[in-house]
């Protein structure tokens, strides 16, 4: 009786070489440009942005137009350097769900209805950021 020695076989990683190694940079840029975008936006118009949160009963509309300009401009960025990217695309999540809540929550609207969810999805994207980490094209991945 002849034993012969089974191998397992050689695992090929999917997604593995240098044009997936950019898709992590991609997807931050993709996901961080909704929240510079906004927090410019909110610098160029703040007038209608504190009206806007004068109308959801926020407290304090001018401290919460900068700390949501603050968020937004600072977190994006970071996001994209990939700079202490787990914590970062977490509290963007966070900042996510708590905007959708305080400021899309009237489903009967469509408008504010789709805004909800939008918020929700990028809170799940940032979610897999968080899980994944920055990739090869960070600031992260630099200081290791």
């Amino acid at each position: 009786m002849r034993h012969e020695t089974i191998t397992a076989p050689t695992r090929v990683a999917v997604g593995s070489g240098l044009p997936f190694a950019a898709l992590p940079l991609i997807g931050r840029v993709g996901i961080a440009a909704i929240f510079v975008l906004s927090g410019f936006a909110k610098l160029s118009a703040p007038a209608y942005n504190l009206a806007y949160i004068r109308s959801a009963g926020l407290p304090l509309p001018e401290v919460a137009l900068g700390v949501a300009i603050a968020i937004e401009v600072v977190g994006g960025l970071l996001l994209i350097a990939g700079y202490r990217t787990r914590i970062v695309a977490a509290g963007l999540a966070l900042f996510s769900v708590v905007t959708a809540l305080g400021f899309h929550a009237d489903f009967a609207d469509q408008n504010q209805f789709i805004h909800f969810f939008k918020n929700i999805a990028m809170a799940g994207g940032l979610l897999q950021i968080v899980a994944f980490g920055a990739g090869a094209y960070s600031v992260d991945a630099r200081r290791r």
